[in-house]
């Protein structure tokens, strides 16, 4: 297997990701579409929480796996080569531009997210 990329957080390596990884969420992401949008909404859900970094790492594969980087330059009329760096390691999108790709991700996939309100249970 070899070695494309480490998802470097804080300085610590966390997960080598190969491209037997990437095919197989690819191939999956193609197949199925609960998949899919698990892979979307789990993105943005840790954009929310504050991890930005596992928030784009997994934007970065939703995108890969589904609509493409250059396919998602043509709707956002960002250079993909932005947009890849943008969602990137050491990437720090502007909050304008994540949320119109997030925006354009919802209307390409059809999938329509939402905030809700909840409460966490406090530990006694």
């Amino acid at each position: 297997m070899q070695i494309l990329e480490y998802l470097d957080v804080a300085g610590r390596e966390l997960m080598a990701l190969t491209r037997d990884f990437k095919a197989t969420v690819k191939a999956r992401a193609e197949r199925d579409v609960a998949f899919r949008e698990a892979l979307l909404t789990e993105a943005v859900e840790q954009l929310i929480a504050g991890e930005v970094e596992v928030g784009k790492a997994v934007l970065r594969d939703y995108i890969n796996a589904t609509v493409g980087f250059e396919k998602l330059a043509k709707v956002t009329g960002t250079p993909s080569k932005s947009l890849m760096r943008m969602f990137g390691p050491k990437g720090n999108p502007r909050a304008n531009n994540l949320f119109a790709v997030i925006g354009k991700l919802q209307r390409v996939s059809g999938v329509r997210l939402a905030v809700a309100s909840g409460s966490r249970k406090r530990a006694a």
